[in-house]
């Protein structure tokens, strides 16, 4: 049987660079061959051990590559066509997709934990971080890539891109509203972007590091926060007069930023929030307004499909939102483990990392 390269994960602790079979496909998937790839976030939580995920299973939930294979029900596509899947791959059909939450159509509880929805790739199937991967579902997930666009302006579609936008959707950005993004990391940048798409007038983005700060001006914050020089509430609210913030947005996943996120808000604001939590929360009751604040606490799961893929590379291409600086370093496939080092304790500067079979 026919091998491939394949980022594995072992155990907490180890994500390795092993071989395993090339995935056969059923008659609603294709076979993809990877061009290119990346590490998220939320693979050094399935690395830790914060997020579990089965052993010997191939992490990565964002592709860009070559169709190499075609199921035999799949139509509309062509082998050798350049495409990209989103991270969240959902089937069309499900009862989740016709309630028009498709990001939901997962497997529901399993081992006790209740799994992340239609995120498949890398969490309940293989993934992307290898030479190849199988997409289900071909007709629903594969996006043709214009062929004037490159692989590293695409690669922030399928994931990040997405979900950063949707933080400033589902919170309901609002032409002149003041939006707070806490964390910088890649999917706060892009909410920072999606959020100056939506027609914020003044964005505020909360972080410690210089060159993130940088790009998140960059990409349309009109003010920068560093919470090593001062209380991020304070600061917030000095900003907006006392007023706190319409949409305040919270990209990390800890309790600090949840509860600064909730705090800054203006009495009916949206907390949208982003982060992949490994613990527990508590929402504090001064800061609830006791339940009487008349706010609201949302969640996004990165929207997924073909159309949504469609719609963010429309953005790429019409210049409205360039990502490729958050793309730092690249390493080759068989270089994955120290891409995985350098990610993981955020050394060097890393955004993005753009891995090459």
């Amino acid at each position: 049987m026919p091998k491939m390269k394949a980022a594995i994960f072992v155990e907490p602790g180890r994500i390795v660079l092993d071989e395993k079979p090339i995935p056969e496909i059923g008659p609603l998937d294709a076979l993809l061959r990877i061009t290119t790839t990346t590490i998220c976030g939320t693979d050094i939580h399935i690395l830790k051990g914060e997020y579990p995920v089965a052993r010997g299973l191939t992490i990565g939930h964002e592709p860009v590559g070559i169709i190499e294979k075609l199921g035999s029900a799949v139509t509309g596509y062509r082998e050798g066509q350049r495409v990209i899947a989103g991270a969240i791959t959902p089937s069309g059909h499900s009862y989740a997709c016709l309630c028009g939450c498709a990001s939901q159509d997962g497997p529901g509880t399993r081992h006790g934990f209740k799994a992340a929805g239609g995120w498949k790739f890398g969490n309940t199937i293989d993934g992307a971080q290898a030479d190849y991967v199988r997409v289900p579902d071909a007709m629903v997930n594969l996006s043709p890539v214009p062929d004037h666009l490159t692989d590293e302006q695409v690669l922030m579609c399928p994931d990040i891109m997405s979900t950063g936008f949707a933080g400033a959707e589902s919170g309901g950005v609002r032409i002149g509203d003041t939006v707070v993004v806490f964390a910088l990391g890649p999917i706060g940048l892009c909410a920072v972007a999606g959020a100056k798409l939506m027609g914020a007038s003044t964005i505020i983005g909360v972080d410690t590091v210089p060159e993130r700060l940088a790009v998140a001006k960059a990409l349309g914050a009109d003010h920068v926060v560093d919470f090593k020089q001062g209380d991020p509430v304070e600061q917030i609210m000095a900003l907006t007069d006392g007023r706190g913030v319409d949409v305040s947005i919270e990209a990390l996943g800890t309790q600090g930023t949840f509860e600064s996120a909730l705090r800054v808000l203006r009495p009916g604001g949206t907390l949208s929030s982003l982060g992949v939590y490994s613990s527990d929360l508590t929402i504090p009751l001064d800061a609830f307004s006791a339940g009487l604040g008349d706010n609201r606490i949302v969640t996004s799961l990165c929207p997924g499909g073909k159309e949504r893929m469609r719609r963010l590379m429309s953005v790429v291409a019409s210049g409205r939102a360039d990502l490729t600086p958050l793309v730092t370093h690249r390493f080759k496939l068989e270089d994955i483990e120290d891409a995985y080092d350098l990610f993981s304790h955020q050394r060097d500067g890393v955004l993005k990392v753009a891995i090459t079979p």
